[in-house]
């Protein structure tokens, strides 16, 4: 998901994050950053960019390195798949959804913001 980078009205508990540039991130590529002290993943998948929450809603495991293929990212641990987009779990053992992040693009750079 991308943004223009509006802002709209503004908002102070709303934090954002560099993650990089986006020739740092290519097609395929996870990094974890911090936003407001809880870890979130940020994928690079279809030539957008997806942020969640870095833990399965089932047992609290990181996302980062699970698979990502056809929009979700998978949990090695369990194998619970969450959409990229929505962070709706998608297959047992979670029934729960992540936290998704807003993602935006500005100047060559990826940023990841609390919605």
């Amino acid at each position: 998901m991308s943004d223009s980078g509006n802002q709209g009205s503004e908002q102070s508990a709303a934090e954002r994050v560099r993650v990089g540039e986006v020739s740092a991130l290519p097609e395929g590529s996870q990094t974890e950053v911090q936003v407001g002290g809880l870890s979130v993943v940020v994928v690079c998948d279809g030539g957008q960019y997806y942020a969640l929450r870095n833990k399965c809603s089932h047992q609290d495991f990181p996302l980062l390195g699970g698979d990502v293929s056809m929009g979700r990212i998978t949990c090695s641990k369990h194998g619970a798949k969450f959409e990229l987009g929505s962070g709706k779990a998608r297959t047992l053992p979670a029934v729960k959804p992540v936290a998704v992040y807003r993602t935006l693009l500005e100047e060559g750079a990826v940023w990841v913001e609390s919605l």
